[in-house]
């Protein structure tokens, strides 16, 4: 999983949020490519035009490079007569009939990874509550890209075909590493991104076919799942959010329909079932 390129499912998503929660018509947005300070604006929300589409932006020109090199949100008034940013840009702002913009970067462990634009074709100061609401879808997308880093960590933690001195601690990987990814599953408000998550810890269990019609419910499997890596019940709640109450619960309910009488007995059955690793 590419560090920036799996963003770009984020960057789009946020840029119709932007949209709605600003009012501003127009948004866009990219990512930083990696290993080079400077942003490709590769998504377009509300453009009349494609002047701005593919438009690599360098740290500290414009007004989103500044937003880059400062790792702080700008915006002015009217961009082709700013004097608070250098005009590198001005071609394609202005084809596309924009003059108040405001830009924010994404930042993701101090890194900038991406900037979302918001803008109007008037030329009218932008207020707090507008910026305050930009900035806010912005650490939506910052929230979802470390979901998708850690995601990515843990997936290369479990290694598929471990070698043979070390096949009981890899597969140990494997089942902490799914217990781990079904965690962060209900963290995820985006449905795509979360299915999509979902389908990776597929990837560490058995085939579809494999599994017959022996079937838990989704929190279930996620109670098990945690178990199955070796948490206390405590712990299982603290890991998904729920009450000490609840993960006994779901527990019961998934030993009830693996025929199960212990703990133990139920990670075993839905081991031979292939819904766990």
């Amino acid at each position: 999983m590419a560090a920036n390129g799996s963003g770009v499912v984020e960057i789009q998503g946020a840029l119709a949020r932007l949209r709605r929660a600003t009012g501003l018509p127009v948004a866009f947005g990219g990512l930083v490519e990696p290993g080079r300070p400077r942003v490709r604006i590769s998504e377009l929300s509300g453009t009349a035009t494609p002047a701005l589409r593919s438009l690599t932006v360098t740290s500290g020109n414009g007004l989103g490079g500044k937003a880059v090199a400062l790792a702080r949100p700008c915006a002015v008034t009217d961009y082709s007569a700013s004097r608070q940013i250098s005009h590198e840009y001005d071609v394609p702002v202005a084809a596309e009939g924009l003059h108040s913009v405001l830009a924010v970067p994404v930042v993701v462990r101090r890194r900038v990874r991406g900037v979302l634009y918001g803008a109007l074709r008037a030329a009218q100061p932008l207020g707090d509550r507008t910026l305050s609401a930009a900035v806010a879808v912005a650490r939506d997308v910052e929230q979802a890209l470390v979901v998708r880093d850690e995601a990515r960590d843990l997936l290369a933690a479990a290694h598929p075909e471990p070698v043979a001195d070390a096949a009981g601690v890899a597969w140990e990987q494997v089942r902490e590493a799914h217990a781990a990814l079904r965690a962060l599953a209900p963290r995820i408000p985006d449905p795509a991104l979360r299915a999509e998550l979902l389908a990776a810890c597929g990837l560490l269990t058995a085939p579809e076919p494999v599994r017959g019609r022996l079937s838990l419910a989704p929190r279930e499997l996620d109670v098990l799942a945690c178990v199955a890596a070796g948490a206390t019940n405590a712990a299982v709640a603290e890991r998904l959010g729920l009450r000490p109450e609840t993960v006994k619960g779901y527990l019961r309910s998934a030993m009830r329909r693996l025929g199960a009488h212990t703990r133990g007995e139920a990670v075993a059955a839905a081991r031979r079932a292939g819904l766990l690793p």
